[in-house]
């Protein structure tokens, strides 16, 4: 009896640091993302470009009022082709960064991706049925989100970082299509 039960807690503590190790890590590359971003067919010869957003005292501001904590980059990087951009950040969850790709179009959110998840919970903001809900959000002007988003039980931190980076991108592609601030 004692080994039956020492057998199945080994067996399922096995099964739970598998499962924990397969929601962790990266999820879609860089080059895939960017491939659902701007999709190109053969006969196309228009290419996205990688372009630069240098952060003045005033972006700045507003990225840490978005964020609520310190933004300390110079300047971000993201691609464009017409008046669509992508846009991949990291925010930390819990402790560790969740990497998110953004793809924006006319001002509102076209998809978000969860490139990497490094966290031990909260994993489930990389499934479909979280991340479709911010498909068509815009900001409003308090550079919220004009969605409500549903949280996860379980997953408190990895929400507010996605939303967080949701919302980051949103107010980047508006500077970069206005130059505003």
């Amino acid at each position: 009896m004692v080994l039956k039960l020492v057998t199945l807690v080994l067996f399922l503590s096995l099964f739970v640091c598998t499962e924990i190790r397969a929601n962790q890590g990266q999820n879609l590359s860089k080059e895939k993302f960017l491939n659902l971003a701007f999709p190109s067919p053969q006969s196309s010869t228009s290419q996205y470009k990688l372009e630069t957003l240098w952060l003045t005292k005033g972006i700045k501001q507003e990225a840490e009022n978005i964020l609520g904590h310190p933004f300390n980059m110079l300047r971000i990087r993201y691609w464009t082709l017409g008046n669509r951009t992508a846009w991949i950040m990291d925010e930390i969850g819990k402790v560790k960064p969740i990497t998110t790709g953004v793809i924006i179009e006319n001002q509102a959110i076209q998809s978000v991706h969860i490139l990497a998840f490094r966290e031990s919970r909260g994993w489930e903001v990389k499934y479909p049925f979280f991340t479709e809900q911010f498909i068509r959000a815009t900001l409003d002007n308090n550079n919220k989100l004009d969605k409500q988003i549903d949280g996860i039980t379980g997953a408190t931190l990895s929400v507010r970082a996605v939303k967080k980076i949701a919302r980051l991108a949103l107010f980047f592609h508006t500077i970069t299509r206005d130059g505003s601030l």
